[in-house]
C-alpha cells in the first residue's frame, strides 16, 4: 500500500504546494521554448525538489502539452510512464548510492548520448547530488558544459553548499523554501477529504506545525493517524502518534508572564519537568520564539509571516501576545531567560533558573515606557498617571524642576548606592528631546551611569521624587565646568525627605560636616579635596 506522500505526489504544477517563485519561471521557460540544459533544485528536505523535477520532465516530455501552455496531461504513455517510474527516457540516480567516478561515466555521461525516444529529451535527475566525490564532479563538468543536444540535467541537494562552484555555475539555481504551516494544513485536509477521514482543523494544524515546513514528513504523520484512527480522528488517538510540540507550551508559559501569572507559569514548567521534557531545550525555544515575537513587533510583515506559521488557534493567542507586550519588554525577557541559560549546567535542581526567570519577569517594575506626560499634571500630589500595558507611563519634566528637586533625587540614590550618588553631584542636569539628559565631564562617570544596574537605581529614584517614570540619557561634556557646580552637601541636608513615597526615608539624618578652616589650616583645605575625590568616586583611605 502506497504512503499518503507517494499516492498524493503532485502530478502537475497546480498541485505543487508553495514554491510559486519556482513553478512561474519554469512555467514561462517551457511556455517559450526556453529551457535551460541544466538546474539545480536545492533547499530543505520534503520541499519538493525530487517532485518539482518529474513534473517539469513530464512537461518536457509530454505527448499533449499543448504548445504555449506548460502544464503536462498526465495521461499519455509518457506522463505515465514517468509518474510509474518506468520512463528509459527519465533517469533518477542517489547519488548517495553512486558516488564513485565510474557511475558517472557509466551511468549519466555515457547514457547522455543516447536518447531511446527519438524527439524526446534525455532527463538526469540526479538527487542529493552533493554526495557524489570530486573526481566523479570532474568528470560530470564538461558533459554538464556542453550536453548532448536534447538533454537536460537537474540536480538536486539538501547541502548546495558542498558542490563545486564550477557545477552551481552552469546551472539555474532555484531554492525551494519551508512550507508554511497554513499550506501544508491546507493539504493535509484535501488528503483528508480524499480518504474519506473525519478530522479537527487543530488536529491538522498541530500536524503542519509538527513537519517544520516539510510536507513528506506531514503527510507520513497523518498516514499513521489515520492507520490508527479509523474514520474519525479524535485528540486522544491523535495525541498517541503526533509527538508533543513545545511551541505550544511555549507560547503558554510567554502568556503566563505576560499576564504576570507566576503560579501557573511555575505549574507548567513543573509538568514539563514530569513530562520528560528537556528544559534546556525549552529555553532555547522560549528564547527563539521572544525573538520572532520581537522581530514581529517591529514589523507588520514579519508578525503576519509568524503568526500564520502557527495556524489556527495560536495565531489569535500570538497576536494577543503581540498587543499586550511591547517591544522594549520582549528585549527584557529575552535578556533574562538569556541568563537562566547559564545557570542550567550543574543545577541541582533542572528547573529552577527557569522558575527564577519566572519570578523575575512577574515582579518586575518597568522603569520606562514608550509615552510622555505633561509636567502640570506631575506637580499634582494626587495626580493620575496615563497606564501603557498595565504600567505608569514615562514622564517629561521640566530641567528646571529636575534641577530644583535633583538634591532629593541624591539622597534616594545614596539610599541604594553610596557612591552612585557622588557620581550624579558632578553631573548636570540638561533638557533633552524625549526626556532629561545627563551631562558628565569624563568618559568612566557617563559609562558608569549607562550600566544597566546603575540606570534602574537612578530610574527608581526619579520614580520616587517625581511620582512616575522619566526618560533620561548620558552625554559627555569634556567643557563641563565642575568647579562651577553648586556645593551639594548642605544642600542635600536641606532637602524636603518626600516621606509621601517611603516614610522611611524621612528618618534618615545626615551629619553636618563641622568645618574649622582657621585651625586646620593648609592641612585642612589639603583633606577636604581629597575627601571630595573619595566620595566622588566611591573610595576610602587605607593604610
Amino acid at each position: 500500500m502506497p504512503t499518503f506522500y507517494q499516492k498524493y505526489r503532485p502530478n502537475n504544477f497546480a498541485e505543487v504546494v508553495n514554491q510559486n517563485h519556482i513553478k512561474i519561471t519554469l512555467q514561462n521557460e517551457l511556455e517559450t521554448g526556453q529551457t535551460a540544459h541544466a538546474y539545480l533544485f536545492c533547499g530543505p528536505r520534503g520541499t519538493g525538489k525530487t517532485t518539482m523535477a518529474r513534473v517539469f520532465a513530464k512537461a518536457l516530455n509530454c505527448e499533449k502539452r499543448i504548445p504555449g501552455e506548460s502544464e503536462p496531461c498526465s495521461s499519455c504513455a509518457s506522463c505515465e510512464q514517468i509518474k510509474q517510474g518506468t520512463s528509459l527516457d527519465v533517469v533518477e540516480i542517489d547519488a548517495a548510492s553512486h558516488t564513485g567516478v565510474d557511475n558517472v561515466r557509466e551511468n549519466i555521461i555515457a547514457g547522455s548520448r543516447v536518447s531511446v525516444t527519438p524527439g524526446k529529451y534525455r532527463i538526469f535527475i540526479i538527487d542529493e547530488v552533493h554526495m557524489l566525490s570530486i573526481a566523479a564532479f570532474n568528470a560530470l563538468l564538461k558533459t554538464l558544459e556542453e550536453p548532448p543536444r536534447q538533454t537536460v540535467f537537474i540536480l538536486c541537494t539538501t547541502e548546495a553548499h558542498k558542490l563545486p562552484a564550477t557545477i552551481i555555475s552552469r546551472c539555474q539555481r532555484f531554492d525551494f523554501k519551508r512550507i508554511s504551516v497554513a499550506d501544508i494544513a491546507q493539504k493535509l485536509k484535501y488528503i483528508a477529504g480524499k480518504e474519506e477521514v473525519r478530522v479537527s482543523g487543530e488536529i491538522l494544524d498541530t500536524i503542519a506545525r509538527h513537519s517544520e515546513g516539510h510536507m513528506r514528513d506531514a503527510e507520513s504523520l497523518l498516514n499513521q493517524v489515520f492507520s490508527i484512527s479509523g474514520k474519525e480522528v479524535t485528540q486522544a488517538k491523535a495525541d498517541l502518534v503526533i509527538p508533543r510540540s513545545n511551541i505550544i507550551a511555549v507560547i503558554d508559559l510567554i502568556d503566563y508572564i505576560a499576564k504576570k501569572d507566576a503560579a501557573q507559569a511555575i505549574r507548567l514548567i513543573n509538568q514539563l519537568v514530569d513530562e520528560g521534557v528537556d528544559l534546556k531545550q525549552f529555553n532555547e525555544d522560549v528564547v527563539a520564539c521572544l525573538r520572532s515575537l520581537m522581530l514581529s513587533k517591529i514589523s507588520q510583515n514579519l508578525a503576519e509571516k509568524y503568526a500564520k506559521d502557527l495556524g489556527g488557534d495560536m495565531e489569535l493567542q500570538v497576536s494577543a501576545l503581540l498587543e499586550s507586550l511591547a517591544v522594549d519588554k520582549l528585549a527584557e525577557f529575552i535578556n533574562i531567560f538569556l541568563e537562566a541559560r547559564t545557570s542550567f549546567k550543574n543545577m541541582f535542581i533542572v528547573q529552577l533558573p527557569l522558575e527564577i526567570a519566572v519570578v523575575k519577569l512577574c515582579s518586575l517594575k518597568p522603569l520606562s515606557a514608550p509615552l510622555h506626560f505633561t509636567a502640570s499634571a506631575v506637580k499634582q500630589t494626587n495626580a493620575s498617571f496615563p497606564i501603557v500595558n498595565n504600567q505608569i507611563a514615562a514622564i517629561n519634566v521640566p530641567v528646571s524642576e529636575i534641577q530644583a528637586k535633583w538634591n532629593e533625587v541624591l539622597l534616594r540614590v545614596k539610599k541604594y548606592n553610596h557612591s552612585l550618588s557622588f557620581i550624579l553631584k558632578v553631573c548636570e542636569p540638561r533638557e533633552a528631546a524625549g526626556g532629561l539628559c545627563l551631562a558628565f565631564k569624563y568618559k568612566f562617570h557617563k559609562d558608569r551611569i549607562e550600566q544597566p544596574a546603575i540606570r534602574q537605581i537612578l530610574g527608581q529614584a526619579m520614580q520616587e521624587v517625581f511620582g512616575a517614570p522619566v526618560n533620561f540619557s548620558a552625554i559627555l561634556d569634556e567643557n563641563l565646568a565642575i568647579g562651577n557646580m553648586p556645593e551639594t552637601e548642605s544642600a542635600m541636608q536641606n532637602a524636603p525627605a518626600a516621606t509621601d513615597t517611603n516614610p522611611a526615608l524621612a528618618e534618615q539624618k545626615i551629619p553636618s560636616k563641622q568645618k574649622d578652616n582657621s585651625a586646620a589650616g593648609n592641612n585642612g583645605a589639603a583633606d577636604s579635596g581629597i575627601d571630595n575625590i573619595l566620595k566622588m568616586f566611591g573610595g576610602k583611605v587605607v593604610g
